[in-house]
């Protein structure tokens, strides 16, 4: 595992690698009351704040309608009873006023290496009017082009942006094998200093709707768009047992994205470094699990349950489509990509993602 160093590029603290060995420890979360709130349709979300929650008077006559479930066409609760968030399940006036008053940051990584860093902008301005908006936010960019993050992105206020420097990798499966070990880093070496919660995010997306508070949880994962109606036997697991990744047929929840998952950092801190030991071990003797990291990730959560899972509708894939009855609002997605280079939803011209980090 790498440490990080700090050096300055323009108005942005940059973060390097160099090549001396830290040890690995666990992360110590801070000290925390539990909030439970009951949410539009009677599902409960638990989170962790710093601080007694005081609702205004106006929301406090708000009444939970427990037996008037809002949603009855999706599954918005897991067999371990951990809510899955979706339209019409959580009040976002109930949500807001709980959380604004705790001084909450979230720590916000995102992978731009080689090409990729073509999708900052766009992100960054999206997720400036629609991701943890009222709550302070630190964009980690880990990049190898640190003189491609633009820097005249209009931040607001609380919001702040630091780059990592990171290496030239020659294939897009390295970056995602390494993308455990950079985060479980930078965890350890700078993040959990000033920050209650942390976001993985993928670069090639694009903010559409309101990701706030109502995401925030010890453990969360994300349910693909793609397999969110599929049997556990046709999700696309690694299957093969000399994987440490490896998940039988007759096991499995979910199927996860790996575009976006976080939590506590103590929790993220562990899982990020579950996957990086694995990730190690299955290099060790030559496999390189069906899809990298997200098989990883998979199996982690299949034996660490998810404290909150965020629908489809945090996942979506704009090549789906919007006709999906059951999604009422897309509000993260993955841009369209074609082998061609052309173009895509917004029209404006981006690159396969394979061949991103050519």
């Amino acid at each position: 595992m790498t440490s990080l160093q700090m050096v300055m590029v323009g108005r942005f603290l940059v973060f390097g690698n160099c090549c001396c060995t830290t040890a690995s420890e666990r992360m110590r979360g801070r000290e925390h009351f539990q909030l439970s709130l009951v949410l539009a349709g009677g599902m409960t979300i638990c989170c962790q704040v710093n601080r007694q929650v005081v609702l205004n008077h106006r929301l406090q006559r708000k009444q939970a309608k427990l037996m008037e479930p809002v949603r009855t066409d999706v599954l918005t609760v897991t067999p371990w009873l951990a809510p899955i968030v979706w339209e019409g399940t959580f009040d976002p006036q109930v949500i807001d006023e709980a959380f604004m008053s705790q001084n909450l940051t979230i720590a916000t990584t995102v992978f731009a290496v080689g090409r990729y860093t073509r999708f900052l902008r766009d992100f960054l301005e999206s997720a400036e009017k629609h991701f943890m908006v009222g709550l302070d936010v630190h964009y980690y960019v880990f990049t190898d082009l640190p003189g491609d993050v633009p820097n005249n992105v209009t931040l607001g206020v609380g919001r702040l942006l630091s780059i990592v420097r990171v290496p030239k990798f020659d294939r897009w499966q390295e970056i995602s094998l390494r993308r455990m070990e950079l985060i479980q880093t930078a965890i350890k070496d700078h993040i959990h200093r000033g920050a209650n919660y942390i976001f993985c995010l993928d670069v090639d997306m694009r903010f559409h709707g309101r990701v706030g508070p109502e995401a925030l949880g010890r453990l969360v994962a994300a349910i693909h768009p793609w397999f969110y109606m599929y049997p556990r036997s046709q999700f696309p697991y690694e299957r093969r047992t000399v994987s440490t990744a490896y998940i039988p047929l007759d096991q499995g929840d979910f199927y996860y994205q790996a575009n976006i998952f976080g939590g506590a950092l103590e929790d993220v801190h562990r899982l990020t470094k579950t996957c990086r030991e694995h990730l190690e071990v299955d290099k060790s003797v030559g496999v390189e699990a069906v899809w990298q990291e997200e098989s990883h990730l998979n199996w982690y959560l299949l034996r660490n349950k998810p404290t909150k899972l965020l629908s489809p509708e945090y996942v979506w894939d704009d090549a789906k489509g919007r006709d999906a009855k059951e999604i009422k609002l897309v509000r993260f997605s993955s841009v369209i990509k074609d082998k061609a280079e052309e173009v895509i939803s917004d029209g404006k011209r981006v690159i396969s993602w394979r061949e991103g980090f050519s």
